[in-house]
């Protein structure tokens, strides 16, 4: 959930709540052609912005990065396949320690193509504030058409070249070698580990550490991967004009009023609802990312779009040109992979997604530096501790039992939200948002303990409305007893 951009020619006349802001990267020039302005105008007042192309160009950055070199005999104390935002982290962070690095990748310096949103202060704890490229002193929740909250939370996009210029340096600084080329294959001995490359090349390393993503089949599970899903459409577009005030970005819009010509698409959004997530950077300038919080099976993903439409024409934003537009489908919950394993995970496939909300870079961009820790505590100068010691230390430091029982609550959240309609889902947030500041916020950066967990039960009970309250009684006691078994298990374990 997150993105940017700004614009030319003489700015329209300001709404009261709106004021110009300078928006903190460039603008592409305007590029438009006579067919493509009778397009837009063709249909309707609104149009429909879903053949538009985005008009802005996958990046890389300018870097010359250190290659892997034939007089480092292609041996490593770690490998890390993939340079996503976990990948290059964990790079920076181990290499720290003077341990020896290789980062392999299709493409090491492109620009990460995801849009990310994230809490000020969570950056702020990392020391990374300065990735931000734009932030907003407020969130908002339209619950319904009478009822709005205002969350007194900054919230900030990530500047994607900011934060991977800032991790490649470090990773270039502290001697991180690259490998341009994708993994085929990870083969393990007793204490060492043999990566396949597409190109031939054959690396060794004393641990590989999958960061390649979702789709991965490095990393093994014992159980079935019952994942829920959440799935969106984002575009960053200049529009004519919006609605939403600039000191504010719309966390959840759960309106539907924009339905209300549109049966089909409105009886489905009541079983199944969607709502609205923006960052608006000026009067003409927004990202717009209709959103599926959670749902089994995937919600159609043309079904998103055609609900983000009505939407859109409902609230009067014309989408005039589509800078940049996303498919964001990220799998929540499910199991853990196998702990320990031979092959370490971090990111997306190590189980770090908040199964409730979807977020998860934040929550990586932390637990990078605790594991390489872990990992200096056994490849380290003075230590060479390889094999399952290695394995059991390094999986342990990401998921210690406290976490991993911390984990199966949130997934229990996520059972609970898969059984919420659209009143459900607004009476959960109504009351959600309403718990101390303290536990919403710790909840969503996932830095509460369990028993902190246990009181947020409590009091959301407390705060629910008595329908909600309902939901809670009928809806909750087959994930209750799946978390609850799941704990057991895990103690046992």
């Amino acid at each position: 959930m997150g993105t940017s951009f700004m614009l030319f020619s003489p700015p329209p006349l300001l709404k009261p709540h709106q004021v110009p802001l300078t928006t903190p990267f460039p603008l592409p020039q305007n590029h438009h052609t006579a067919s493509r302005n009778k397009r837009v105008h063709s249909t309707s007042k609104f149009g429909n912005f879903l053949d538009f192309k985005p008009e802005n160009k996958p990046e890389s950055l300018d870097f010359d990065l250190p290659w892997c070199h034939p007089s480092d005999r292609n041996r490593f104390d770690v490998i890390i396949i993939g340079a996503g935002p976990a990948g290059t982290r964990l790079a920076e962070q181990v290499s720290l320690y003077g341990v020896k690095v290789c980062c392999v990748d299709p493409d090491p310096l492109s620009v990460w193509p995801n849009n990310y949103g994230v809490w000020r202060d969570e950056f702020e704890s990392l020391g990374l504030e300065d990735c931000l490229d734009k932030t907003w002193p407020m969130a908002c929740v339209y619950v319904d058409d009478g009822k709005t909250k205002y969350l007194d939370r900054c919230y900030g996009r990530v500047g994607r070249r900011k934060l991977k210029e800032r991790l490649v340096q470090g990773c270039v600084s502290n001697g991180v070698r690259f490998h341009k080329a994708k993994v085929w294959q990870v083969q393990h001995q007793e204490f060492e580990s043999k990566v396949l490359c597409d190109d031939g090349v054959e690396l060794k390393g004393s641990l590989v550490v999958d960061a390649s993503g979702f789709a991965s089949n490095f990393v093994a599970y014992d159980k079935v991967r019952h994942h829920g899903f959440q799935i969106a459409h984002g575009v960053l577009a200049e529009v004519d004009d919006h609605p939403f005030d600039l000191d504010k970005m719309v966390l959840m819009d759960w309106r539907d009023s924009h339905l209300g010509n549109e049966p089909y698409l409105r009886a489905s959004n009541s079983r199944f609802p969607t709502f609205l997530y923006a960052m608006p950077f000026s009067s003409n300038l927004i990202f717009l990312e209709e959103t599926s919080l959670v749902s089994r099976p995937v919600l159609s993903y043309m079904e998103v779009k055609r609900r983000m439409v009505a939407r859109l024409r409902h609230l009067g934003i014309r989408v005039k040109r589509v800078l940049e537009d996303e498919k964001c489908l990220i799998p929540m919950g499910g199991p853990l992979p196998r702990i320990p394993q031979e092959v370490m995970a971090i990111g997306g496939t190590s189980g770090v997604v908040h199964p409730s909300t979807g977020y998860m870079v934040a929550r990586t961009m932390a637990v990078a530096p605790v594991v390489a820790f872990a990992i200096t505590q056994c490849l380290g100068s003075t230590r060479m501790i390889r094999g399952k010691q290695l394995h059991d230390k390094v999986w342990n430091s990401m998921w210690p039992i406290e976490n991993r029982l911390v984990r199966e609550f949130y997934s229990f959240g996520m059972e609970t939200l898969l059984k919420l309609d659209l009143n459900g889902s607004r009476s959960f947030f109504d009351a959600f948002f309403n718990l101390k500041p303290y536990y919403w916020q710790g909840f969503l950066s996932s830095r509460l303990t369990l028993n902190e967990l246990l009181w947020l039960s409590i009091s959301l009970f407390g705060h629910a409305s008595n329908p909600s309250r309902f939901d809670i009684v009928t809806k909750c006691p087959v994930p209750m007893a799946k978390m609850v078994g799941n704990i057991a298990l895990e103690y046992i374990g």
